[in-house]
């Protein structure tokens, strides 16, 4: 008793659909490799699943690019020429908008303004104007900005400064305190730290504590004066 026929049809169940694509695949591929050893034919196979893999065969001695050529031979049409031209128009098209943005730009900073209209420069001069408006605000918007940064950064110099006088003690004890240190009145004073820079700030001692003076600490360009 013979198989009934099937209906040739779309199978509506995606995995029975993806289970005899496999099986006719490989059904196709062997009749193709016979046909290829008993007739010495050249056949060349090229299938794409609805899932999108791609599956090939091709006779043993060529490939698909020759077959393809010679197929192209055959029928006297190149499969490429409508998708050659549609790459040169894309390349025209890129060649002229290039052309159109350098002319702009020459005209901008001035250049080839000769073949311009009243209208045409009137234009240019509003674009230039516009153009220069935005890059005004973008400038003065940087400069706020880093402003805003400096500001921040000195404020913070100023916290750090403060709190160092809180952990040194100095707002609390009169018997010191900041005086300027001109190069050179080493007068009753005495370096910390090392190094007799003129930048080092000094502290006053007052004469009711001389056990103060000449007393060396670890802290850097520190004196006591």
């Amino acid at each position: 008793m013979g198989r009934g026929k099937i209906e040739i049809k779309r199978i509506e169940n995606a995995t029975n659909r993806q289970v005899t694509y496999s099986k006719r695949r490989t059904g196709i591929m062997k009749k193709a490799r016979e046909l290829t050893v008993l007739c010495d034919a050249q056949v060349a196979i090229i299938m794409f699943s609805s899932t999108g893999k791609y599956h090939e065969f091709c006779s043993p001695g060529t490939d698909i690019k020759t077959m393809v050529d010679r197929y192209q031979q055959v029928i006297g049409s190149s499969l490429w020429i409508e998708q050659y031209e549609n790459m040169q128009r894309t390349l025209s098209h890129l060649k002229e908008i290039n052309r159109n943005l350098r002319t702009e730009i020459r005209q901008r900073m001035g250049e080839d303004l000769d073949g311009l209209e009243f209208h045409e420069l009137r234009g240019l001069e509003q674009n230039v104007d516009a153009a220069l408006k935005e890059v005004s605000r973008k400038k003065y918007h940087v400069i706020t900005t880093q402003t805003d940064t400096f500001k921040k950064k000195v404020k913070h110099a100023h916290e750090a400064y403060r709190n160092l006088q809180h952990e040194l003690g100095l707002h609390e004890d009169p018997a010191f305190g900041f005086v300027d240190n001109a190069p050179g009145s080493w007068e009753g004073a005495a370096a910390i730290g090392g190094g007799g820079a003129p930048d080092m700030y000094a502290f006053r001692v007052v004469p009711s504590q001389p056990n103060l003076h000449f007393m060396a600490y670890g802290s850097h360009d520190l004196r006591l004066g």
